[in-house]
Parts: C-alpha cells; sequence; structure tokens
C-alpha cells in the first residue's frame, strides 16, 4: 500500500481523466485513496482500491468528495479503443458508509444500463453474487467527462471487516475453468476427452472436450459434429456460463444426453482468448486483436487459439468420413434482451429455410430465447468472424452461428416482464440449446435417428427472421447425403 499513488491520484483533476486513460497500461494495486492534502496514517474509511488480480480491471481512481470518487476502466491490453469490463475490489471501509461510484470512461455509448442493469457485487462474508438494485444505477451523459457516457451506482458499506467487490458482469476465470475441467476429468468418464489442442502466446492452456460415445471414435460409420467455442472476446462472460451449461447437460445421465452421445460427436473449446479472460481485457487478447475478426488468416504466432481451433476444423471438413454439421461461437450482448442467434445467407431459400430451424427449435426450448431477434446477414463488418468464415468455407450441409446472450436479462413471451440473468439461469439457457440438439436430430427415445428429411421435402417455414440479402456464395459442396439432409421440425 502506497499514501504517495493515492495522493497523485487524489489531487488528479477530474477533466484531465480522459486525455491520460491510454497511459493507463495497468491495473491498480491496493490503491490507497486519501483527501487532497492530507497527510499521514489512512483512517478507517479511506478506502484501499485493488484491480492486481486475475480478470481485475481498475486503471485509475479520482477522490471527488469522501462521497463520491471517479473511476477509470483501464483499457484492453494493447488497445486503447475498448473499455466496457471492470472488476475491482475496494476494502478498509467504514460501517454504513455511504459512497457513490462513477465509471467515467466506457468506450460504448450505447448499453443495457439504460434498461435497468446493474453491476454485480459481493463480499468476503456473501461470497454469492447479486446484483445491485437497478434504483441505485445511473448511466447518463455527463458534460463533465467531454460528455462521455458515465455509469453511477450508489452503495452502502455495511461490514467494515469485509472486502467488497464489484464487476461489470459475473465473473467467470482462466483458472474457474481449469478448475471445473480437472474436477471433470476425475470422474474419468470413457465419453469425455480433456485435450490440449494448443496454447496461448503467454502459454495458457487452449482446452478441447471431446464428448460422445466412444464406440463414435473407432467405428468406420460416418461422424457428425457439433463443434462449439466461447470466450473468443475476454469480457463476455455469461458466454462461459452457456458453455458449461452445454457440457453439464451433455456429460450428464440424462436420457437426451445419452442419445446424443450415442449419435453425435461434440467438440467444445470453452475459451479461446485465455490471455484476455486472465488480463481483464473485454474485447482483445494479450497483443490487442480483436480475435473474431482474424478467422480469416490467423498467425500461429500472433493468434495461436485461433489458428490451432481453425487447423482442426479444416482437418475435420477434409475428412472423408467427418460431416460438421454444426459450429456454434458463443458470444454476450451489451446492448439487447435474451437469447439470439446469427446466422449466414444462402442464395437457395430452401437451404435458408433449413438454417432457421435450430433457432427455431431452440425457441421453443428456452423461454429467454428470442426467435424475432435473430436474423442472418453478410454484414461487412463481421467479415472476419468464425459465423462469417466458416460459413463460406464449410459445406451447405453445415451450419455456422453465432449465440448471443444478454449481459443484463431476459424478457418473458408476450410480457413487459424483464428477469435479469444469474449464473444458473445463463447455465439453463446452455443445457437448454444442448436438449435442442435431440429436437434437431428427431431422435426418438433411445432407439436413434428418426428418418432424415429428404432433400426434396420442403422445410418447415421460418416465419418471423429475415434473410438480408438473396445473394450467395456459389461454393462446391460435399456431396454426402446423410450430410446435407436434416430432420423435419417438430
Amino acid at each position: 500500500m502506497t499514501t504517495n499513488m493515492a495522493e497523485s491520484s487524489g489531487n488528479t483533476e477530474t477533466g484531465r481523466g480522459l486525455e491520460h486513460e491510454a497511459a493507463m497500461s495497468r491495473n491498480i494495486n491496493k490503491l490507497i485513496v486519501t483527501p487532497p492534502g492530507y497527510s499521514g496514517q489512512p483512517k478507517r474509511g479511506h478506502l484501499i482500491f485493488d484491480a492486481c488480480f486475475e480478470s481485475g480491471n481498475l486503471g485509475r481512481v479520482d477522490y471527488i468528495t469522501e462521497f463520491e470518487y471517479d473511476l477509470f476502466i483501464r483499457p484492453d491490453t494493447c488497445n486503447p479503443r475498448f473499455r466496457v469490463w471492470f472488476n475491482f475490489t475496494v476494502e478498509n471501509v467504514k460501517g454504513y458508509q455511504r459512497v457513490i461510484f462513477n465509471i467515467v470512461n466506457f468506450s460504448k455509448t450505447k448499453s443495457l444500463y439504460r434498461d435497468g442493469m446493474s453491476p454485480v457485487v459481493k463480499s468476503t462474508s456473501r461470497p454469492k453474487w447479486q446484483r445491485l438494485p437497478s434504483k441505485n444505477v445511473y448511466y447518463y451523459r455527463c458534460p463533465d467527462h467531454r460528455k462521455n457516457y458515465v455509469m453511477s451506482f450508489a452503495f452502502c458499506f455495511d461490514r467494515d471487516d469485509d472486502v467488497y467487490q464489484f464487476a461489470y458482469c459475473y465473473p467467470y476465470t482462466y483458472t474457474r475453468l481449469q478448475h471445473y475441467l480437472e474436477n471433470l476429468d476425475k470422474q474419468r468418464l470413457d465419453y469425455v476427452h480433456w485435450d490440449l489442442l494448443g496454447l496461448s502466446v503467454q502459454q495458457r492452456r487452449l482446452d478441447l472436450l471431446t464428448i460422445t460415445n466412444p464406440v463414435n471414435l473407432v467405428s468406420e460409420a460416418e461422424q457428425r459434429v457439433v463443434f462449439i467455442t466461447a470466450r473468443v472476446h475476454p469480457g463476455e462472460t455469461p458466454s462461459s456460463f452457456v458453455c458449461q451449461g452445454i457440457i453439464d447437460f451433455l456429460v450428464s445421465q440424462h436420457p437426451i444426453a445419452r442419445v446424443l452421445r450415442d449419435h453425435l460427436i461434440f467438440k467444445i473449446a470453452p475459451m479461446l482468448n485465455p490471455d484476455g479472460v486472465y488480463l481483464g481485457n473485454y474485447r482483445c487478447s494479450l497483443m490487442g486483436f480483436d480475435l473474431n475478426r482474424h478467422w480469416q488468416d490467423p498467425s500461429p504466432w500472433a493468434h495461436p487459439t485461433l489458428y490451432a481451433v481453425k487447423q482442426l476444423i479444416l482437418e475435420m471438413h477434409n475428412s472423408p468420413k467427418t460431416s460438421l454439421d454444426f459450429y456454434i461461437d458463443i458470444h454476450a450482448h451489451s446492448t439487447m434482451m435474451n437469447g439470439f442467434m446469427y446466422g449466414n445467407i444462402f442464395e437457395q431459400e430452401d437451404l435458408f429455410q433449413r438454417q432457421a430451424i435450430f433457432p427455431k427449435l431452440l425457441c421453443r426450448n428456452a423461454e429467454d430465447f428470442s426467435f424475432s431477434s435473430t436474423s442472418f446477414n453478410r454484414d461487412t463488418m463481421k467479415a472476419g468472424t468464425g459465423r462469417r468464415l466458416l460459413g463460406g468455407l464449410l459445406d451447405d450441409s453445415s451450419y455456422c452461428y453465432t449465440l448471443e446472450v444478454s449481459f443484463y436479462s431476459y424478457l418473458l413471451g408476450g410480457t413487459s416482464t424483464t428477469i435479469p440473468y444469474t449464473e444458473e439461469t445463463y447455465m439453463k439457457f446452455g443445457r437448454n440449446v444442448a436438449r435442442t440438439f435431440k429436437d434437431y436430430y428427431q431422435l426418438n427415445g433411445e432407439t436413434g435417428f428418426s428418418r432424415p428429411q429428404s432433400s426434396r421435402e420442403k422445410p418447415p417455414a421460418a416465419t418471423g427472421i429475415s434473410q438480408n440479402s438473396a445473394r450467395g456464395t456459389g461454393k462446391t459442396r460435399k456431396t454426402s447425403t446423410s450430410s446435407r439432409e436434416h430432420a423435419k421440425s417438430t
């Protein structure tokens, strides 16, 4: 703890803050914030801020009054454009001390804070994350900060000895994932394989789970693969909870899970950007890259995790015995409610209709999935994403989606009732995604696949979804009939 750091912070004029935010390359470390001109030992109530821990993010604190502090998000490593994720602790509080924290340098203007979203908090005596009451949170354009948008929240520290932690959304760290995978591995399930697919720039693991009946890995029959990825954007923590929900269901003894394992091979890479996650970035990797714009030509040294995943997908694509039926990349959305999907555009109407089947079925299984928010597009801004690149590279028999889930809440169908997400409801959404594969393939109990839909049959109508362009890709396709045909919608 260093008082001089706090004094320089406390004496800094707030108006200069945005000029220096690009220079904030480190998280604050046990920063004692005292009033300007104060000398001597810090007293109880002189707050100590810290973000020097895994997935932490807070770059600077300005003392305004004893009741108010301006907080600055540390920009993503090597990329000052992105300032959204925050995660920090506060200690040395005084019982029933009331404060207002202003987070003053968000890089986004649109935000779910306009719709009632609030930060999450926990403390040493209450370790379960909770959302702050929406009535205590304000999001507004502030003339004191160059008319930037500011999120202010009021909080009352009620226990002297507690350390309080605040975050943008429920954190899900690299270490948490490693513990989860280690515990899964200890169960010695013969249908789960945990492999090291590669290493990040800072030598963190790129994990790959393979979940299937082991017979499928040695059989000469066609291997039908569902490939799922998450956390290419490190600050989008809900995607990890959704991904864990998918895994939890697939490895369970639920009858549907057993049938799915008997007929499909699930490949899951749950954390594509482990360095960014560890560092507390919102969107970028250690080297400042938005990895989800580099799928077209990933570098083995600059984007090693993407390179490894793409190489594996290409190997499966080129294998005559493998049909890559699905690629789903899980994200979190900062301005929209519910879960929803983005898909690609096909020239043939029947292929477009077929691509709409999965989100249509998911809407039936998950009350928080919005079919009306699902859309297909070929936005040039998304050309380097996994969904767009693989949608153009793979066959028409492969369907590639971005699965989004709100950072905040979902609306119950036909109502205006807003239900904030919790860690558990994110994982429930993931379980419902996994269950939907059974409906898609029309698995019937444990008896196997029902008759696939003939390519001459008209697929179910996909009403309520827009295809934003009628132009297709004109790619050459595999000729395997079984990999092109899909089941009827229930």
